[in-house]
């Protein structure tokens, strides 16, 4: 059987969320006992807890729900490229070593180890130059390991407008820090959730 890497960090109540988002909680709503024949949870979460993809509803008014985005970006070939320590912003230069035949998926690695019990306010991001030639060479769907691909503060988040601009899918909150750098083929499905402005997916890389 092929290999997989589940780049998916665990969602549980101590998962960090952006500053002012809602956290992951879970309620029990039945138990196994006298009369009940099943466990049933309730469970409360912002759908950008752990590894999540973005509608485009999230950056856009008038965007496409998660539930109406195709899912041809999610799945199929992708490469992981290594820009461990690069900054605060993945520029052209710190993917140059890696952009000969790229395939249609581009995930980056920032982080030595992703951050699983602390928000990263200094989040490394996306430079939106560095978005726009990714779209140049073909690519349909960009991911990193950090929790946003624009800086946490943000306000007029550009790569992610670059993405809006460029009809580029994205995945964030992705854990790469197993995962050598090469090629895979990557599997990372949305829920349809029809209303929602991003949904969690189980992301995994197959070796080819």
């Amino acid at each position: 059987m092929k290999k997989l890497w589940d780049i998916s960090p665990p969602v549980h109540a101590g998962s960090p969320v952006f500053p002012g988002d809602t956290a992951y909680s879970q309620q029990w709503v039945a138990r196994i006992g006298p009369g009940c024949p099943v466990n049933v949870s309730a469970i409360t979460l912002s759908p950008h807890v752990g590894a999540h993809a973005d509608a485009p509803l999230h950056y856009d008014p008038e965007g496409a729900a998660i539930g109406a985005v195709d899912l041809q970006a999610f799945i199929g070939p992708c490469r992981v490229v290594h820009a461990i320590g690069c900054g605060p912003l993945v520029r052209p230069e710190h993917i140059a070593h890696a952009m000969d035949g790229l395939p249609p998926r581009v995930l980056v690695r920032v982080y030595e180890r992703m951050p699983q019990d602390r928000f990263d306010t200094a989040l490394p991001a996306f430079a939106p130059e560095t978005v726009a030639l990714l779209a140049d060479r073909g690519v349909v769907l960009i991911g990193i390991d950090s929790a946003s691909i624009d800086p946490a503060e943000s306000k007029t988040l550009d790569s992610h407008q670059t993405i809006r601009r460029r009809g580029l899918r994205v995945l964030e909150n992705l854990l790469l820090d197993d995962v050598p750098e090469g090629d895979y083929e990557l599997i990372a499905l949305p829920l349809k959730l029809t209303t929602a402005d991003a949904s969690p997916v189980r992301a995994v890389l197959r070796e080819l």
